[in-house]
């Protein structure tokens, strides 16, 4: 099957001895593209309105959702940071034997920022011999403490 090109370059058509058609301008009643952009162009009053309202409702919420996310995020790295000096005053506590005291209260510094801290026993349910020892670390975030308490059991008989 042969191909034959739909469309012949004029060197073709003129050496094939064809004139190129001339191109026709067709006038149509439609208006002119200039004067159709312009109807087009711009809002009405009621979309302008409509997407104000929009961004009045949004903004407030996505705000108040950014303010809940940084507290959370301040919240969580505040509260690691208590769990660690607990268990590291914890194990300060029990490797000195400081645990048999009454209960105790002080102060750790981490940075710039100081953490009250305060020890607690009490006999475990399940075995007399067994207390368990609790540390408690008051964080404070944003004008407001939060409490993180790591505990453990320790033999009591030694």
């Amino acid at each position: 099957m042969k191909f034959k090109p739909a469309n012949r370059s004029r060197a073709v058509e003129r050496s094939a001895g064809h004139q190129p058609s001339p191109i026709l301008k067709c006038s149509t009643s439609e208006p002119s593209r200039g004067s159709a952009l312009r109807e087009q162009a711009g809002f009405t009053l009621a979309e302008v309105l409509a997407a104000l309202l929009f961004m009045a409702i949004v903004i407030p919420v996505a705000v108040q959702g950014l303010h809940v996310a940084s507290r959370a995020g301040s919240v969580a790295e505040r509260k690691a940071i208590g769990a660690r000096l607990a268990e590291t005053k914890l194990n300060e506590l029990i490797v000195t034997g400081q645990w048999q005291s009454s209960a105790q209260k002080g102060t750790v510094q981490d940075g710039w920022q100081s953490y009250t801290w305060q020890l607690q026993t009490e006999p475990w349910v399940e075995d007399a011999t067994m207390r368990l020892v609790t540390v408690q670390v008051s964080v404070p975030v944003q004008g407001r403490d939060y409490e993180v308490a790591v505990s453990t059991l320790v033999d009591a008989s030694q």
